[in-house]
Order: C-alpha cells, then sequence, then structure tokens
C-alpha cells in the first residue's frame, strides 16, 4: 500500500463508501472534486454499491416521501427520512416508473413529463420537449431504462397515441430523443393489452405484454439495447382459463418472471429465462389464495430466502423458500398502501 499513489488510495477508498459521504467528499479540496466527479468513479463506485445494505424504500403518500432502509433480520422497514422533491409538483402525484442503478424515472400526474431523479443526490434531469417527446400517459405507454456499453443512460419510450405505436429513445450522453423502428405486431398499439415496466437484464429490455381479457394473448417482448431491435418470445406456459400477470425481475443478472394466474383466487409460479424459453423454478407453496379483489404485486426476495406477496390493500403473504438467498430487490408501484420503489443509493447523475 505504501508503494501507491496517494491518488490510486483515494481512489480506492472512497469507492467503497455510502454514496452520501461522496457527495460530501466532494467539497474537501479542488483535486477531490475533480476525481469524484470522473466517469470512472461513478461508474466503479456504482458498481461496488450495489450491495442489499445499499437498498433504500421511497415511499410516497398524498402528504409525505421519505426513504427508509431495509432491516433483513426482521423483513422490515428500519426509521424513515423525509424527502422534499426538487422538483415541482401538486399533492405528490409522482408515478416511479422504473429504476436502475440508483436513478429513477418518474412522471408528474399532472403535466405528463418525464424526469430521470437521483433521490440520493437529489438531482433531476427533465426529459419531455417542445416537439412532445418525453411526455408518459399511464396505461396507454410503457417505458424502460438501462445503460448501454458505453455507459450511457437510456429511456426507451413506447407511446400508443391515436392507433399508432411510436417507439422513441432519449440518450444521457447526447440529451435528446429519437425514433426506434418497432417491428413486431401491430396490434399491441390496442388499449386491450396491458405494457408491463421493462426489466434490464443481460443486454436486453423484456416488457410483458398481456391482453385484458380471459384467455387472451400474452408475450414477452425483447428490446436488444446493442442492435437495437425487437423481438418477441413465449410467456411461461401458465392456463390461460383466468386472468394472467407476469411480474419481471433481474435476479443476478437472470431474467426471472412471477406468473399470476387465476379467477377468482390467485396462484403464483416462479419461472426463469434460459435462451428463449422459460424453465419453471417454483410452483406456488400452500398459502390462502389470493382474492382477485386483492390483486397483488410481488414485492420482493430478502436475504433469509422469504419471498413476500404485497397486495394493494396492504395483505401481506409470507412464503418460507427453500432455496439460496437471492439477495436481490426490485421496485413495484404499492408497498403497504403507499406508491413506491426500491432503490440503491448511489451518485450516479440524471444528466451529464
Amino acid at each position: 500500500m505504501a508503494d501507491l499513489p496517494i491518488h490510486t488510495i483515494v481512489f480506492e477508498i472512497l469507492t467503497r463508501v455510502p454514496a452520501k459521504d461522496v457527495g460530501r467528499s466532494k467539497s474537501v479540496c479542488k483535486q477531490w472534486y475533480a476525481l469524484l466527479s470522473t466517469k470512472d468513479f461513478v461508474r466503479i463506485h456504482c458498481s461496488r454499491s450495489l450491495v442489499s445494505s445499499n437498498q433504500r424504500v421511497l415511499l410516497i403518500d398524498d402528504l409525505t416521501c421519505s426513504v427508509r432502509p431495509i432491516i433483513f433480520q426482521s423483513n422490515d422497514y428500519g426509521p424513515s427520512s423525509i424527502v422534499t422533491f426538487p422538483f415541482h409538483h401538486q399533492n405528490n402525484d409522482v408515478s416511479i416508473l422504473s429504476h436502475l442503478n440508483g436513478l429513477l424515472c418518474v412522471c408528474l400526474n399532472h403535466t405528463y413529463e418525464l424526469l430521470l431523479w437521483n433521490p440520493t443526490t437529489t438531482a433531476f434531469k427533465r426529459l419531455s420537449t417542445p416537439d412532445s417527446h418525453g411526455f408518459y400517459i399511464n396505461n396507454l405507454d410503457a417505458v424502460g431504462l438501462y445503460v448501454d456499453a458505453d455507459d450511457d443512460y437510456k429511456v426507451l419510450h413506447i407511446k400508443r397515441r391515436s392507433g399508432v405505436l411510436g417507439v422513441h429513445l432519449y440518450s444521457r450522453e447526447v440529451d435528446s430523443w429519437r425514433n426506434i423502428p418497432f417491428i413486431t405486431r401491430q396490434e399491441y398499439l390496442s388499449p386491450h393489452f396491458n405494457w408491463s415496466a421493462g426489466t434490464f437484464c443481460g443486454g436486453t429490455l423484456y416488457f410483458t405484454v398481456c391482453e385484458c381479457w380471459l384467455g387472451g394473448t400474452n408475450r414477452v417482448i425483447c428490446f436488444d439495447v446493442n442492435s437495437e431491435q425487437f423481438k418477441e418470445i413465449s410467456f411461461p406456459p401458465v392456463p390461460s382459463t383466468g386472468m394472467v400477470q407476469g411480474v419481471l425481475v433481474n435476479v443476478k443478472n437472470e431474467l426471472h418472471m412471477f406468473a399470476s394466474t387465476g379467477m377468482f383466487e390467485m396462484t403464483i409460479d416462479l419461472w426463469t429465462l434460459q435462451g428463449d424459453y422459460w424453465i419453471k423454478v417454483l410452483s406456488c407453496p400452500p398459502i390462502p389464495p389470493i382474492s382477485l379483489s386483492l390483486w397483488c404485486d410481488i414485492t420482493h426476495y430478502v436475504t433469509n430466502g422469504n419471498w413476500f406477496v404485497m397486495t394493494k390493500l396492504g395483505k401481506l403473504f409470507t412464503i418460507e423458500m427453500d432455496m439460496k438467498p437471492f439477495e436481490c430487490f426490485y421496485p413495484v408501484t404499492w408497498f403497504r398502501g403507499f406508491k413506491g420503489a426500491v432503490f440503491v443509493e448511489t451518485i450516479v447523475s440524471p444528466s451529464i
């Protein structure tokens, strides 16, 4: 260690400290500010921050927005810290659409504007433009956030407007939008199909596309972030006699899906994608059936191997799993009656 340059020692130490401490360290001197602002530092600090202890839960209700740590021993949340939105809003009308490496892609519901926001550093970037890019309509649009091989964070925005399906790509590096050709079936532009948010895994963004009636078509749309080409793959072979919902999650860079099926009572199976085919990992253990009126979101895995099923009304099912712990969380829309997301504290900036 004594033979290493002081620059290298500082770099190695500070890429391992919490994101908020990095922000404070920038004020030490000009040299540190320059070092901690480089792309290499941000990239390596981010890669070292993607651990369970840095995960936080962001919760939004009509009055407050708060961030809480996750207590793995008790599978609960720790004390909350109030967060002030750095952008104008009305009555906390902020929807969280996607997240990646500490960045949240959010929508301001009163203006339909898309933003990138880092709640740890409070920095944000508006993505809306005068030529109508960057405006999101709930139940019609879908959004996916990813980072490419050049470390450029991008937002893929799928829009359905008046019978036309458009796909637009925002680049943080060049701060602009451009069109992307959509080459799968045009019938997916119908409002009868429900698009999920995009899940980034292994160089591909994945969306579930589910038809909103019994026995409808269910597919997975894949967007290769390198070739910028779309393709379709099949849905897991689940019964089509009831309602179907697929929730995608990246677990240690492997794509998994929680497939919920049923009519009046729901069951849930866990599948993993191998190539273009789904392999069942787990059939739903014997738990109380979930009523369709309490349509659920799968909240997260925790390090002790428990699997939590959270309904929109806050009812909780805990399933003890006989599997190696995943140590992975991911965002959903609701947490015990709150809007929110799970994110990792990083210093990744929403703008260059």
